[in-house]
């Protein structure tokens, strides 16, 4: 048996700590297995998540699959210009209703037994079950999610959708503040270029997420970019249900130009990485208590010219030579978060605010669904 398997949560590691003499979060947050069924019931699925951006989504019947922590789903643009996001699970007998990213779909087909559901969800077609009693294609729904979109960015809530209010944070205040603070001129929702890179990683998405709340650490894992950010600038700041990372760029080699580096983490799993001409996102997605996965989706200005392919390559080989560097100490982490040796530590509260909000959050979570 895992080590933190069955041990009860003293109320002492929920309760709220200042930040000023504030720990970390003890190893069976990360460690326990049962901690998998509390994330996604406690957290993801009273969150907010991202799928896709607009760009993927241009026309009906372009569609979008995402993992969230657990539940398959589906973004689809309708035939009459809405998005929408379902359940991705056939309401037959589980098939998956797509396996891929697509375009302009006439409908959504189940591959397990070919039953057919409109681009509204309600199924249209369903094989050899027109002799079963009582039985009526129309009555049958792919359950849906709600679904916001922001800045160009599709976002959807599980819950919301069957109880508004009641679970998910509303989103005006989820994303209040960063609309002025990004700009209007950066203009993110025409962005384009799309590229997706993934990583499996052998941790707890929350080590990942705790890793991307400080730059305490980049001095000592990331010389490159340590280059490109003034650390002596770095400035972390909390809102009620993100945190922002922010730096003046010192590159001197073109690769950005002149401008800010702006780094976004929203409740409970996605960060926005915003540098001049390029959008970023990063969604963590956990697989196991011990694997997450990271999906890492780019999105540029639509410039067409040389120069810019070049960059945009530039920016693919520089920001996977970072992420290399964050998954190796990331995996170092939950090696020893699982060793039985730790001990939750002090946070230093000058460089590591974000990770106490977060922690914050997440012990207010857990004392929700544990109450």
């Amino acid at each position: 048996m895992n080590a933190f398997t069955a041990a009860p949560t003293p109320p002492a590691d929920l309760a709220a700590q200042p930040l000023d003499h504030a720990t970390a979060l003890p190893a069976r947050f990360y460690a326990d297995p049962a901690m998998v069924a509390l994330d996604r019931r406690a957290i993801f699925d009273r969150g907010w998540q991202l799928l896709a951006h607009v760009c993927q989504l241009k026309d009906p019947g372009d569609h979008v699959i995402a993992d969230f922590a657990g539940l398959p789903v589906i973004a689809v643009r309708g035939a009459e210009g809405t998005i929408r996001v379902f359940h991705n699970v056939c309401r037959h007998r589980a098939g998956p209703i797509a396996s891929c990213d697509g375009l302009a779909a006439k409908s959504l087909r189940c591959r397990y037994h070919g039953w057919t559901y409109g681009l509204d969800g309600v199924l249209k077609s369903a094989p050899e079950m027109g002799t079963a009693p009582d039985f009526h294609v129309g009555d049958v729904q792919l359950p849906q999610l709600a679904v916001r979109v922001w800045q160009g960015m599709v976002f959807a809530a599980v819950d919301e959708a069957q109880a508004p209010g009641s679970n998910a944070p509303c989103f005006d205040a989820f994303v209040a503040g960063i609309d002025a603070r990004v700009g209007a001129d950066r203009d993110l929702e025409n962005y384009g270029h799309h590229h997706r890179v993934g990583y499996d990683v052998a941790c707890n998405w929350k080590v990942y997420v705790d890793n991307y709340l400080e730059g305490y650490h980049v001095p000592h894992i990331h010389p490159g970019l340590n280059k490109l950010l003034d650390y002596r600038s770095y400035v972390t700041d909390t809102a009620q249900w993100y945190s922002y990372q922010f730096s003046p760029l010192e590159s001197g080699d073109g690769l950005y130009g002149d401008g800010d580096a702006l780094y976004y983490w929203l409740w409970p799993n996605t960060m926005l990485n915003i540098l001049p001409g390029r959008l970023q996102t990063n969604r963590v997605v956990p697989i196991g208590v011990d694997r997450c996965r990271v999906e890492f989706d780019f999105y540029y200005t639509l410039d067409e010219s040389e120069e810019a392919a070049a960059r945009r390559l530039a920016d693919l080989r520089f920001s996977d030579e970072v992420q290399f560097e964050d998954l190796t100490i990331c995996q170092d982490v939950q090696r020893g978060l699982s060793s039985g040796s730790y001990v939750p530590g002090r946070l230093n509260p000058l460089r590591e605010n974000a990770v106490h909000h977060f922690h914050e959050l997440l012990r207010g979570a857990y004392r929700d669904a544990l109450a």
